[in-house]
């Protein structure tokens, strides 16, 4: 199972820079780092809002589920 980040996609979209995002989310610019990266192992529910919020996104814009090609089996 692999969680796809695309936070840089939605940034894009909003012409939003990180440190635009890390002011407003209020999370370190080196913590919104990890997740646009993929690095992350797990988000807060209440980051997660405030990203949304922020973006005015929906947690679907920016994560993605994609199937393992070992899962097809």
């Amino acid at each position: 199972m692999a969680i796809i980040i695309e936070l840089d996609v939605m940034l894009a979209k909003r012409k939003m820079t990180v440190t635009e995002l890390s002011e407003k989310v209020g999370i370190t610019m080196a913590n919104i780092s990890i997740l646009k990266t993929g690095k992350a192992k797990a988000i807060r529910f209440s980051t997660l809002e405030a990203i949304c919020k922020a973006l005015d996104c929906q947690p679907g814009d920016i994560l993605l589920y994609e199937k393992d090609i070992q899962d097809e089996t």
